[in-house]
């Protein structure tokens, strides 16, 4: 088996966070190697990017269209092979579509592209393509939540009833974008975000999870949509109550403007019998509520968890493992998947449970679609792809 996939980068030059966070996550299981980057719009930029990462100086590029065009002049064997895409969400669409376009597996980080459009479009050159593609949501890589997946799945709990997922965040409580705050300027800028800045930015996150835990599909929606902030151009709060395919009901909130919260992402699923709780602030724990007798503290780690917990779990039992790990489990799963079709081997279920295309698509139709009912005196909408 082939060490390591070759792995090449776009966007996350100095000073960009999430950048940061996909390289330790590709390196943290030694799957990949970090072989060249067009990191910045900003030429020098990216070659001072690159070279401070270690990479040489012929592999750092001054776009991604010359990162393709170069690339592809490799021989097979030095060829990158994996492309990670950690820009604004402007800059998503054309350089995954490229990518693609030119025989490699993408991943790509979250929303998939600016708007729905692109989003109908992407899936059809991924499907041409035969190439993989992996979007990060990142918290279904938690073991807790992969766990929580599988005891819904499991009939346990009786028929899904009812969903609550909630995405916290104050960061944005005040104006930010008004001095050098670089994440927020492009976050609410509506030319780099698209049609929605919190519903856009955190709450497909919690959509994606909500579908993910519950293994449904959302098909109806109305939303409460809020501009909190003074100046602000997008949505910085919001609630929405979904509908899901089986009958069963939910809510969800998204909000920025919460003062005091950091990022405890949390779901509640409710059946028949029981529920399923998790939230990220102790993200080792799922809690089995009964209907009939006391809740049960399920851990990671424990023997007794599915394979697709021990599977994404590093750590023994007692040590905590986090976001870091979470995002990291998406690019192993991913790795392994294409290692295992380079040698033409099935891939195991377990690593194959990361979030692809169709997560992606419906994250872009659960923007547009929040954001049309927010709008809407109707409210409840059909949620329409």
């Amino acid at each position: 088996m082939q060490k390591k996939l070759r792995l090449g980068m776009i966007g996350g030059g100095q000073g960009a966070f999430i950048g940061a966070v996909h390289r330790i996550a590709a390196q943290l299981d030694g799957e990949y190697e970090l072989v060249c980057g067009a990191f910045s719009s900003d030429p020098e930029k990216s070659k001072a990017s690159g070279l401070l990462l270690g990479l040489s100086e012929n592999r750092v590029y001054t776009s991604y269209q010359e990162l393709f065009e170069k690339e592809n002049q490799l021989p097979e064997v030095e060829r990158v092979q994996v492309i990670s895409i950690v820009t604004p969400n402007h800059v998503h669409f054309e350089p995954a579509r490229m990518a693609l376009e030119n025989g490699f597996h993408v991943v790509l980080d979250k929303p998939m592209t600016f708007s729905l459009e692109e989003a109908l479009v992407l899936r059809d050159v991924a499907n041409k393509s035969g190439k993989l593609f992996c979007l990060t949501h990142t918290y279904t890589g938690y073991p807790m939540v992969k766990e929580a997946r599988q005891v819904v799945a499991s009939g346990k709990l009786g028929k899904f009833r009812k969903v609550y997922v909630e995405y916290p965040q104050g960061w944005l409580s005040r104006f930010e974008e008004g001095g050098d705050n670089k994440q927020a300027s492009w976050r609410t800028d509506p030319s780099q975000s698209g049609i929605a800045g919190s519903m856009g930015d955190i709450g497909t996150h919690a959509f994606n999870l909500a579908e993910y835990v519950s293994g449904l599909e959302v098909t109806q929606l109305c939303a409460d949509i809020n501009t909190v902030v003074e100046g602000r151009r997008l949505d910085d709060d919001g609630a929405v109550l979904l509908k899901f395919n089986n009958g069963a009901s939910g809510v969800l909130i998204a909000t920025q403007v919460a003062a005091g919260e950091e990022n405890n992402v949390k779901i509640r699923v409710y059946g028949e019998h029981g529920g399923v709780e998790w939230q990220q602030q102790d993200a080792n724990t799922l809690q089995v509520k009964w209907l009939d007798r006391p809740t049960e503290i399920w851990r990671t780690g424990g023997g007794y968890v599915s394979t697709y917990a021990q599977h994404n779990t590093r750590t023994p039992a007692g040590h905590p493992e986090g976001y870091l790990e979470a995002f990291a489990n998406l690019y192993r799963n991913f790795a392994l998947c294409i290692k295992a079709e380079l040698e033409g081997k099935q891939p195991e279920p377990e690593w194959q449970d990361y979030p692809g295309i169709e997560e992606g698509v419906r994250g872009m139709a659960f923007i547009e679609n929040v954001v049309a009912s927010g709008k809407s005196d109707k409210k409840w909408l059909n949620f329409t792809i």
